[in-house]
């Protein structure tokens, strides 16, 4: 049995960095490259891990129909029906993993129920654990519209909606299975007040300002060695101006195909929103986000 730690995000808010910095703890030969942190089997959203488990496409069902069948897709990944390498976030080379014991597996997926009532992610039969990464709102919104080459409002509007969902479009058959948000605040809420798997939080700026530090922390949160040269050997093959070097130079395969500024690894940076919202639009943010942005400690006196 090699039960799933999930990795959860709203969407913009680091997902991929953290994976990457896993990954380069993980390696102890080549450094993992921004296009190796594993493959579609990779995502919780996978229609291809669906089909192929399931027997069934995907695509011949709802949105609700397939909700159904994912808690059971879980637990049987979980439960090693599939082959622990398919996934494996640092390439052939894992060396002496410290989260080797799991199944790493990303999901922009709200925690919700289906409608049977089962927690859609299969709860604790197949999950040990959850790393949520949060992101200050004010910057994820610009993260957001570049990703999605839309305006700022349309993005915090996306944020500030409870609906919301990637993957949802009934004119077509997106790549991906359906994935409710809930909005920013409802997904935060989602995954901290549910009690099926703990959750172990990590901040997008506390990455930023100490990456071995914080993911130093995620692992003992979860019980794993941290070997503070590892730490510090995955935090530098990992700085974001390597992978914007290595986006520059063979461009990266899961940033979607129109982005506002051409790139997926945009800036960066904690803090951004100060240049790139208007007063009007952080108002907006800040007002629809306070309270969780009071819990996460992104709203003070000064902000």
């Amino acid at each position: 049995m090699k039960p799933i730690v999930w990795l959860a995000s709203f969407p913009k808010s680091g997902n991929t960095w953290l994976r990457l910095l896993l990954a380069n703890l993980a390696a102890t030969g080549e450094p993992c490259g921004i296009n190796a942190i594993g493959t579609a089997r990779a995502l919780a959203s996978s229609r291809q891990w669906f089909d192929e488990a399931s027997l069934i496409a995907s695509g011949l069902l709802t949105a609700e129909e397939s909700d159904r069948m994912r808690p059971a897709l879980y637990r049987h990944i979980a439960a090693g029906a599939a082959d622990p390498t398919e996934n494996d976030e640092a390439g052939p080379d894992r060396g002496d993993d410290p989260l080797r014991a799991w199944r790493l597996v990303k999901t922009h997926d709200a925690w919700t129920r289906t409608t049977t009532g089962e927690p859609l992610l299969g709860g604790r039969a197949a999950a040990r654990a959850a790393m949520l990464i949060v992101r200050d709102p004010r910057d994820v919104v610009a993260s957001l519209a570049n990703h999605n080459n839309s305006s700022l409002d349309e993005a915090a509007a996306l944020m500030g909606d409870p609906r919301s969902a990637l993957a949802s479009r009934a004119d077509r058959q997106p790549l991906q299975l359906r994935q409710q948000l809930l909005g920013w605040s409802g997904f935060h809420a989602s995954w901290l007040d549910q009690s099926d798997v703990p959750v172990h939080l990590v901040r997008y700026e506390d990455l930023q300002a100490d990456a071995p530090a914080a993911l130093g922390a995620l692992l003992t949160a979860l019980g794993a060695p941290a070997d503070p040269a590892r730490l510090a050997r995955a935090a530098e093959l990992s700085a974001f101006e390597r992978l914007q070097a290595q986006e520059a130079e063979s461009g990266f395969r899961e940033g979607p195909v129109r982005m506002a500024t051409g790139r997926f690894f945009r800036s960066g940076r904690s803090g951004g929103w100060r240049e790139e919202l208007s007063v009007e639009l952080r108002a907006k943010i800040e007002a629809d986000h306070s309270p969780m942005m009071r819990r996460f400690g992104y709203l003070d006196d000064e902000a």
